[in-house]
């Protein structure tokens, strides 16, 4: 009589590790399915990588210092260009 409790309890016990493993399948497979509709949903966006929105950026950086620098060049010709006209009418 004492295998009866002790039989039922193993075939318990059996049923609960089959059933943890079957809930990790299941989790692995959720797992991948995500991952792949993840990545296709971000495939399919129109992303750029982190590399080029870096080199994007530093020429873009380099631009504007450069406007800026054409910009103080353009006012000083244009504050020599009024000094003679100024001279030039006297």
């Amino acid at each position: 009589m004492n295998q009866g409790p002790s039989r039922i309890f193993d075939e318990l016990a059996k049923l609960m590790t089959d059933g943890a493993g079957v809930a990790q399948g299941i989790k692995r497979e959720a797992e991948t399915a995500f991952r792949a509709q993840a990545e296709g949903f971000l495939a399919n966006m129109d992303l750029v990588k982190r590399e080029e929105f870096d080199v994007v950026r530093e020429m873009a950086s380099r631009a504007r210092e450069e406007n800026e620098a054409l910009r103080k060049e353009l006012n000083a010709m244009k504050k020599r260009l009024a000094a003679l006209q100024k001279a030039g009418k006297k």
